[in-house]
């Protein structure tokens, strides 16, 4: 069951800091119509070092949309979390850190949404773009999405368009732009300080469903040992290993 915010004013929690490279896969194009199918999140240190990473199939309450893109089937989704049920994890794992994704507009949108249905407002987080950042310092590039970009980088193949995947080479790609000699320590110093100073909301821990049970996180199969794949951790806390199980992968908030 979803708990209510906690009572008081919101902080940003002490220590708190880094990149938090989030992907998601939805139903279709509009926030306001359309639902969040799939979402991860791949944590980063303010050094840009992988620290955990989290990521589910989410039941949508309605058809997956288009299959033929994120590959994701109507039966894929049958008891997985509804995104209610994951929103005080993805709070704590946003809380205090710069957003970034690949068209990150488009990410936080469906995200602002998703929170918004269930009455709970996003703080004006900072916001990076990898793909803003590619046009700048990955002009050779034949193009400006993720796969073109993480090519003209170097980073070789993932599963484009999986939202593990995505995330994790976003985060790659967050790594090698920020890394080159025509960036400035400004582009990313900045929205960091930024991050640290936004209050977040909070909800309450629990995490069940009404009947007692554990919300289980729902994971696809990812291919392993693609080229460029970030080497999470396994012993991180909160981290997931590369490759589990599409399904029932532990509960919310602790390793498979």
């Amino acid at each position: 069951m979803l708990p209510g915010p906690t009572h008081g004013t919101p902080v940003a929690p002490a220590g708190v800091g880094g990149f938090a490279v989030v992907d998601v896969e939805a139903t279709g194009r509009s926030p306001w119509r359309h639902r969040v199918v799939e979402v991860a999140v791949v944590l980063l240190d303010a050094a840009l070092r992988p620290e955990a990473e989290f990521c589910t199939l989410l039941d949508p309450l309605g058809p997956v949309g288009p299959t033929h893109v994120h590959r994701i089937a109507q039966a894929d989704v049958e008891g997985a979390p509804r995104f209610r049920e994951i929103a005080p994890r993805l709070l704590e794992l946003l809380a205090g850190r710069v957003l970034v994704g690949h068209h990150v507009t488009c990410d936080h949108a469906f995200l602002d949404r998703e929170f918004a249905r269930i009455g709970v407002p996003l703080p004006p987080v900072p916001l990076l773009c990898t793909m803003r950042l590619a046009r700048t310092h990955l002009p050779q590039a034949r193009g400006f999405g993720l796969v073109a970009c993480a090519e003209a980088a170097g980073l070789g193949g993932f599963p484009a368009h999986t939202a593990l995947g995505d995330a994790r080479a976003t985060a790659e790609l967050l790594r090698h732009c920020l890394g080159a000699p025509s960036c400035p320590p400004d582009d990313w110093a900045l929205p960091l300080r930024e991050a640290a100073r936004v209050p977040w909301p909070r909800l309450g821990g629990a995490r069940s469903r009404p009947s007692g049970e554990p919300v289980r996180l729902f994971r696809r199969d990812l291919p392993a040992g693609l080229p460029g794949e970030v080497p999470y951790p396994a012993g991180t806390p909160g981290a997931q290993p590369p490759a589990a199980a599409r399904k029932g992968t532990g509960a919310m908030g602790s390793p498979a």
